[in-house]
Parts: structure tokens; sequence; C-alpha cells
């Protein structure tokens, strides 16, 4: 077998693995280490790269950044600020049309600028938010569609753990990468807010017919302290971290650093952390961490047994032979991410696809941190598209009530999937949503 031929295999070898059950990480280093065996006829040359890898794809200080902000989205989500500001926000939208649903994306879209992780949104949302929202007269499948729809804005608004790990994949400034993501993040939230007034005002047979004449807020205090009491730990937080990255006194390694310390600061000081919820948060924190770092070394040994097979490089002379263009290899590059979103998670969509498609982009002279948010939109669709959408299983996992089936959680994503579909091919169409602030 030609290189080339053992490179093509090892993606269907990987594919096949994957959806056998096997964990990503071990398929990769699995396929890995045959496939450099095979092309190279010598167990111990496989295994010494592989150990090079493993020492050299986690020893950047950028690294760094991982599980720092992993436990600041931990300590976020325990110390309840999520709850928080969809109580304000829905107090401050309790008259719009359709007002619980929009305080939904606005608390989804704070709660996304201080964690970074989507499928947190979708665990604390679907507690907070769903219950209510079908409590005021919303359908379960709109209630449940607006939080897996919103929950997404946690992989686009900064910080986003899938930024930082296409940074670390592609070599790229994930504080870049940060600020390119504000102009997708708050277009989506504004596309799903105005989609969401028109689908109440005129589609009752997809949302129900909500009652929000009502005050939301009726159960609990409604004074000017509640509000600020609520709502001032969330924006010194983001002022905190986002603030100092785009300021210029923090890298985001040192940003991440600080959120976190000022997240538990802030939890212990709303006495909604105690010693106990802190270990149990830093043991999280390990394990994530632990599993991030086993992807990203397998991830790198994938890209060393690519570059040796020499698959890269054909594709990326095959691909300009076709005469595709830049938007013909987009076209095809997003079809086939959001094919892929139907069977993997989006740290696997990235793992195995970007060590393939980033030689052909720089070919193409793509710049890449457009490239970036262009590829981590369409990942994030298939968190909202079965069978795998792992936003909906988040969802179901989270909810307390039986009598909502998966399928029509699935039924509520739809919207929402084309919302993002619509934003992507503006982001294509207009770079400036994109690279306009960076």
């Amino acid at each position: 077998m030609s290189g080339v031929e053992i490179g093509l295999a090892s993606l269907i070898g990987i594919l096949v693995l994957i959806y056998s059950g096997l964990h990503v990480a071990i398929t990769l280093a699995f396929v890995s280490f045959i496939g450099i065996w095979i092309l190279r006829g010598d167990a111990t040359q496989a295994a010494r790269v592989m150990s090079l890898a493993t020492r050299e794809s986690i020893s950047s200080y950028l690294f760094g950044v991982v599980p720092l902000f992993v436990m600041m989205g931990l300590v976020v989500a325990r110390a309840g600020l999520g709850r928080d500001t969809f109580e304000v926000a829905g107090r401050a939208l309790r008259r719009v049309t359709g007002g619980l649903g929009i305080a939904t994306v606005a608390a989804n879209a704070v709660f996304a600028a201080i964690t970074g992780i989507s499928i947190a949104s979708a665990a604390v949302f679907t507690k907070v938010a769903v219950p209510e929202m079908i409590r005021m007269g919303y359908s379960p499948r709109f209630a449940t569609g607006v939080v897996a729809g919103s929950s997404v804005l946690g992989m686009l608004l900064p910080p986003s753990l899938l930024l930082i790990l296409y940074g670390i994949l592609a070599e790229q400034s994930v504080g870049a990468l940060f600020i390119a993501g504000i102009g997708p993040g708050v277009l989506l939230s504004l596309v799903y807010c105005i989609a969401i007034w028109m689908m109440v005002r005129f589609w009752h047979d997809y949302t129900g017919d909500p009652h929000e004449a009502q005050d939301l807020a009726a159960e609990g205090p409604h004074g000017r302290f509640d509000t600020i009491n609520k709502l001032a730990p969330v924006l010194l937080l983001i002022a905190l971290v986002l603030g100092g990255i785009y300021g210029g006194f923090f890298t985001p390694t040192e940003a991440g650093a600080v959120g976190a310390f000022g997240a538990v600061i802030i939890a212990a000081f709303k006495r909604r952390l105690g010693l106990r919820t802190l270990w149990e948060i830093t043991l999280e924190t390990g394990h994530v961490t632990a599993s991030i770092c086993f992807l990203i070394i397998s991830a790198t040994m994938y890209s060393r047994m690519l570059a040796l097979s020499g698959l890269p490089a054909f594709l990326t002379e095959w691909v300009v032979a076709q005469n595709l263009g830049i938007y013909g290899f987009l076209a095809c590059f997003v079809l086939l991410l959001i094919l892929l979103g139907t069977i993997l998670d989006s740290s696997s969509i990235l793992l195995i696809t970007i060590p393939l498609a980033l030689p052909i982009a720089m070919s193409l002279q793509i710049d890449l941190i457009w490239y970036g948010l262009i590829t981590v939109i369409a990942v994030e669709i298939g968190l909202l598209t079965p069978p795998m959408g792992l936003s909906v299983f988040v969802i179901k996992s989270s909810l307390d009530d039986d009598s909502i089936p998966i399928g029509e959680i699935f039924a509520g994503t739809v919207p929402f999937a084309l919302m993002m579909l619509f934003v992507l091919v503006l982001c294509i169409i207009f770079p400036g949503i994109v690279t306009g602030l960076v």
C-alpha cells in the first residue's frame, strides 16, 4: 500500500472504531501507532514518534488556559450565576412578546462569556429555563429548542474551549480567535431573539400560547438592589476576564487564572461554595483536563502519521487541481463537518478534520482566524442534529420530566439549526463579521 492509501485507510478505521464505541483519544492513538508502524516498518520507530508527540504536544504555556477556564466555568455553574442572570433577564423582558425565550438567549450569551462550555449551558438552563417556560404556556418542544439553540453560544462567544482547541491544533492566537468570535456570537444571538419574537407571534402551533402578562418574578424580590446583587458579579467577572485580554493586561492563560480565582471569590462571597464543593470542582477540573490532554496528544500523533503518509499534501494538490476556489472548498468542507456532526462530537470532528484540511486552507491563502470561526460554527450545528446531537442528549438527561421524549427535543432544535446555518452563510459571504474586530 502507498502512503496515501494508508492515510485513507486510517480515516475509515477511525470512523469505524469511534462509531463502534471506542473512545476518540484511544482510537486516534491506536490508528496512528499502527499507521506509522506500517509506513516505517518498525514498531520501535512508531513508539518513538508517539513518545515525542506525547512530550511536545502539551508542553506549551498556552495549554494552561484549558484547566483554568474549565475550573472557572464549573465554579460559575455551581454558584448559580446562570440562574441569577436568567431571573434578571426574564424580569426585564417579561412584557416583550416571547420575552422568556429571549431572556433565555440573553442569559445564555452572558453565561457563555464566563464559561465557554456549551454542554454546561445546556445543563444549567434546562434546569432553570425549561420548567419556567412550560409553566408560562410555552410548548415543551419550543422551550427545549430555545435552550439547545442558545447553548451553542458557549462555543462562539469568548472564552470558548473549542476555539482554544482549534488555536492549539492550528497554531493560531487564542486571543485573536476570542475577539473574532464576538461578531458571529452577537449576530447569532440577535437572529435568535428576532426569530423567537416572530415565532411566538405568528407560529403558535410550534411555540404554544404563552401567558407572560403575569409578573414572571412574582415569587422573588423585585427591588433594584436584588437586580444589582444578581447581575453585578456576572458583569464583574466578564469585565475582569475579557477586559483583561482585550485591554492587553493579561494573556489568555493569565486571564484564565484571574477568572478562576475571581469566580471562587464571588461564589464564596455569595455563600454558594463550601470547601467540599470546591474540592469536587477541583477533581472534576482535573478529570476534564486529563481527558482534553489525552485528546490533544492523540491528535498530535495522528497529525504526524498523516504527514508521514503524504495524504494532506495529496489532498491539497487534488483540491487545487479541481479549481474549486475558496468558496467551493468551504462549501464542501462545511458540508463534511455538518455530516460528521450527526455521528461525532465537536472535539472529535476538529481533531480528525483540521490536520487534513488546514494545509488546503493555507494553500488557498485563507485567513486561518476566519476559517477557524467558520469551522467552529459548522461543527456546532452538529450539537443540534440527530442522531448524535450532544446538547439534545444533555438536555434530556437534565430534564425532570419524562413526558418529553428525545424526538420532541430534536424537533424543537430544527429552526435553531437552520438559523445557525443562515449565520454561517453570512459569515462566509461577509468575512468582516468575523475579522472586523480582529
